[in-house]
């Protein structure tokens, strides 16, 4: 889409709008930091952002399993947003007041926080519609399943909740970046992610006579090294194939070489087009390393998600709304993540982008995601509603800002 630059269009700043919001909203992020559930098992997370938005008069609809979407103001939609909901399967140890009480289960991501902000989006634009001040529709999707691979997205699609939503926008945390600020860029801002799973079998035996048995133990270690290595080789270096393992288990005693093995860990590319290539090449090369060692391979390779490609007129639609409400020099270039993020089948379906909320406190500590203590600040959730609800005024009445 082109924006006439010569219309000038005056929005309302979402500061007032959002502000006595807040505190509602800080206590909604708190319980369901609470209270986490993983991919696919959020019922008492939607049932809550369901009461919330039912209490502020919206009409929300459910979608199958878990997850919802509701529509603010009247006509055509001019944009969707879209939050992740699931937590992942690590324990918390931040300490907090309001950690999880569910035993190795957290919001180690800042899905809670993601939520908030769109919920926090939805009461905002209300708002405004019940002032005269919106003047069109925007669709807020609350998805469930992101941290699962190939993702709760394509459930979202697959009913149809994409239909007559010309474009979307999603944020994801950053605790790389103050509070206060986000990142944006122009193309790929995540990278595509498979998940490997390699079971070995043999006959096992005693480590004095590894000939007369299939040397598991070795086999796997050659996997491990050898099939990144190669993929290095096969693969143009710029894309940044990544094979890294997280899990290796095999045997029980120093002396025995085991019957069975198993090794698991992640793939990951920052370009679409060598991912589909690796994607193929990566099941070759594994039962070629194995090969000299007799081991039986079960190889279990499932294709997660393409990278998030943010396209340009749909980042240039969070920048302005973004220097309207909290500066230009709030906005900072991201590099592109290695992480992988089921919104790229949204931003493969419609045009789209996704920003960083960055959520460390300034001078403060610098957290990790997929990590039990990761403390976000939670002054983003401001920032977030803010650029969010801003970036939908300006996608129902294009134009230059002013």
């Amino acid at each position: 889409m082109t924006y006439d630059s010569s219309r000038q269009t005056t929005y309302p700043a979402i500061g007032p709008w959002a502000e006595p919001l807040l505190p509602q909203l800080v206590g909604f992020r708190r319980d369901l930091h609470a209270n986490p559930e993983l991919s696919f098992e959020e019922t008492r997370t939607t049932a809550r952002i369901l009461q919330e938005l039912t209490d502020a008069g919206l009409e929300p609809k459910a979608l199958e399993g878990t997850g919802l979407y509701v529509d603010i103001g009247e006509g055509e939609i001019a944009l969707g947003l879209r939050a992740d909901i699931d937590a992942l399967p690590i324990l918390e140890e931040t300490g907090l007041d309001y950690a999880s009480n569910r035993e190795g289960v957290c919001h180690a991501c800042g899905h809670d926080i993601h939520t908030t902000v769109m919920l926090g989006v939805a009461l905002t634009l209300a708002r405004l519609h019940e002032a005269g001040e919106l003047g069109g529709r925007i669709r807020v999707i609350f998805q469930p399943a992101e941290e699962t691979m190939p993702g709760g997205a394509l459930s979202v699609i697959a009913q149809g909740v994409l239909e007559g939503v010309p474009r979307i926008l999603a944020l994801h945390c950053e605790p790389r970046v103050d509070a206060g600020t986000i990142g944006t860029r122009i193309g790929a801002i995540t990278s595509a992610s498979d998940t490997i799973k390699i079971e070995l079998s043999g006959r096992g035996g005693h480590t004095s006579r590894p000939h007369l048995t299939e040397d598991l133990v070795f086999a796997l270690a050659e996997i491990a090294v050898g099939v990144p290595a190669v993929l290095n080789r096969r693969i143009d270096v710029r894309s940044a194939v990544s094979v890294v393992w997280g899990q290796i288990h095999a045997g029980s005693a120093p002396n025995a070489i085991p019957a069975s093995g198993y090794l698991a860990g992640t793939m990951r590319c920052l370009d679409g087009e060598a991912w589909e290539s690796a994607g193929v090449l990566l099941d070759e090369v594994v039962r070629q390393v194995a090969v000299p060692y007799g081991v039986d391979v079960k190889l279990e390779h499932t294709r997660g998600v393409p990278p998030v490609v943010n396209a340009e007129a749909e980042t240039d639609l969070i920048e302005r709304a973004a220097r309207a409400e909290i500066g230009s020099k709030s906005i900072v270039l991201i590099p592109q993540s290695m992480g992988g993020e089921d919104f790229a089948w949204m931003t493969h379906t419609i045009p789209g982008a996704m920003m960083r909320l960055g959520t460390r406190t300034p001078g403060g500590e610098t957290y990790d995601l997929h990590r039990g203590d990761y403390i976000p600040d939670e002054t983003a959730i401001e920032t977030g509603i803010r650029v969010m609800a801003a970036a939908a005024l300006r996608a129902i009445n294009p134009g230059q800002s002013v």
